[in-house]
Parts: C-alpha cells; sequence; structure tokens
C-alpha cells in the first residue's frame, strides 16, 4: 500500500456531445477541472484529511457554472433549483446528505453540517435549510444559480418535449459532480453534489444524495461517487454493489467498478459513470456513454483532465 495520496475528481457524464463541443470550451473545461484537482490537492499534500479534501474539491465543483451542481445546477421543469449533496468519511461511515434544496452556496458544505451536527444522515428542504443557517453556511439569492445556458437548455427541453422530439442527450438527462480521495494516512472519502435533470418534476431526488447508491466510502474497500442516470443507479444500489465486491468476492476496485458500470447498468439500460478509489490508492473512472468530465491526481505524478 502506497503511503501517498490519491484524488479523483468528476463532472458529471452529462458531457456535450463531441460533435458539439467547441475547442473554447473543451479548453474551459479542461482549465476547470484542474482548478479543482488543485483545490482538493492542496489540502492532501498537505497532510489534511481525504474528508477535506473531497469536500474542497466538490465545493470547487459547485463554484463552476460549467458543472450540474451549485451554481451550474439544472432548472426543474417549473424553473427552481432543486439541489442535492452527500459526503462520507471513510474512517467510521459517518455520512451527511441534503436533498431538494437551494440556498446555500455550496450544498456539499449543507451535507457535512448534516453530518457533523445532527444525529441524521439525510435531511430534505426546510430542514436541511435550518441545519444549514444554524451552521453559519453562506447563502445566496436565487439570482446566483441563475445560468442562462441552464435556462435556455430548459426552455429547449420543454419545447421538445410538446414537440415530442426530446432525444437522449446526455447533457440533458444527467449531471453531476463529485470527488473520492485517500489521504496520506489511508482514510478515504467521498463527496457528491448535483442539479438533477434538466426538466424534472418537483421533489424528484436522483441516486447522489443517497449512501449506497451514488456516494460511499469506508476504508476497508472504497469510495464511489457516480453520476448518470440516477434511478437506474438507485435500483442497482451501484456504491454498494462495488464495495460488496471488494469485501465479499475480493474483487479489486477497478474490476468491481467496471463491471457493474459496463455490464450491471447496461443491462437495465443505465447511462453514466463513477470514480472509485481503493484502500491502496488505486483509482478507476469507468463510464458507459459518450464522456464524462473528470481528473486524477496521484502523489509523485502529473495531474491529468479528461472528457471523452
Amino acid at each position: 500500500m502506497s503511503d501517498g495520496f490519491a484524488l479523483a475528481i468528476h463532472g458529471g457524464a452529462g458531457v456535450v456531445p463531441r460533435a458539439e463541443m467547441s475547442e473554447e470550451r473543451e479548453a474551459a473545461c479542461h482549465a476547470a477541472l484542474a482548478r479543482v484537482l488543485t483545490a482538493g490537492e492542496s489540502v492532501l499534500a498537505a497532510d489534511g484529511t481525504a474528508l477535506d479534501a473531497v469536500t474542497a474539491a466538490v465545493r470547487a465543483l459547485e463554484d463552476e457554472p460549467l458543472f450540474n451542481a451549485g451554481r451550474g445546477a439544472v432548472f426543474t421543469r417549473a424553473g427552481t433549483h432543486e439541489m442535492d449533496a452527500a459526503i462520507m468519511d471513510g474512517r467510521d461511515r459517518r455520512a451527511g446528505a441534503v436533498a431538494g434544496i437551494c440556498g446555500p452556496r455550496n450544498p456539499v458544505d449543507a451535507a457535512r453540517a448534516v453530518m457533523e451536527r445532527t444525529s441524521h444522515v439525510l435531511m430534505a428542504g426546510d430542514g436541511a435549510l435550518t441545519v444549514a443557517r444554524e451552521a453559519g453556511l453562506p447563502f445566496e439569492e436565487t439570482s446566483y444559480f441563475f445560468t442562462p445556458e441552464r435556462w435556455d437548455t430548459l426552455q429547449e427541453t420543454l419545447r421538445m418535449e410538446a414537440d415530442g422530439t426530446l432525444d437522449d442527450d446526455p447533457s440533458r438527462r444527467h449531471g453531476t459532480v463529485g470527488a473520492v480521495a485517500r489521504d496520506r494516512a489511508g482514510n478515504l472519502a467521498a463527496a457528491t453534489s448535483t442539479g438533477g435533470m434538466t426538466a424534472k418534476s418537483a421533489g424528484r431526488i436522483g441516486d447522489s444524495p443517497l449512501i449506497g447508491a451514488g456516494t460511499f466510502a469506508a476504508n476497508d474497500s472504497c469510495a464511489v461517487s457516480a453520476t448518470g442516470d440516477g434511478e437506474a443507479f438507485i435500483r442497482l444500489s451501484v456504491a454498494h454493489e462495488i464495495d460488496a465486491r471488494i469485501r465479499l468476492a475480493g474483487q479489486n476496485v477497478t474490476d468491481a467498478a467496471e463491471q457493474v458500470v459496463m455490464k450491471d447498468l447496461v443491462a437495465i439500460g443505465g447511462s453514466g459513470g463513477l470514480i472509485a478509489i481503493g484502500a491502496d490508492g488505486s483509482i478507476t473512472l469507468p463510464f458507459n456513454c459518450e464522456g464524462m468530465y473528470r481528473g486524477q491526481s496521484i502523489e509523485g505524478q502529473a495531474s491529468q483532465t479528461f472528457i471523452y
């Protein structure tokens, strides 16, 4: 087992199709992913915890309007924002999550407040907002979360629904952000945040805030953050399935994750991907769709970012 740190991030499997990706946008996405890696790396390089590193990385992802979380969150069909987030500490399996909220600048911080300030794991709506306020977290007006691109996508989606021409563009159907890390002490952590699906029904909650579905971390197996068709990830308990394959079947994190993403999800029509890190610091970034915004950093090696 290496004593070095390792970090993986994703900006979602909702990638703009390659044919529609301009050079300028592609460069902007790579630059944003690099900034996020730096945010997480700086924590780990200073002997910080995996938990603090994934918090910093996801907070940075939420601040990037290019990705579907925080400031870049998509709109519900009612033209509102309902954001979900979760975080889990692999040391003791403590976890916190929020669902259906809008207000806290960084939903991942609200999820961590639930973990650290309450006896609960998952809180929704006004109750979650109360915890965030009591924790002193920064709040923003709804205008902060408005981005013209996401608004235009909502209008286009609603028009296509009305015309019967709605396609399966992954950038419309799913987008999430997340991070997994292993610190120098060997501890794992995972965090995930999302605005959900464009034009989703009010009250819809996907896999991101569900421990064992879209988010999971345990020191003896792996840390996972998923992105994709949330309903499929929930039905398969994707993150827990990977953990179980490692603990009970003796698989390594790469084989376990790839089998779940490339076989199990495909078998039920699920599209998406995930990032996972094993107890030994091994990183895997599988996806079964056109692309996934992602990056990785392993101590002593150059950081890398990818889209397709």
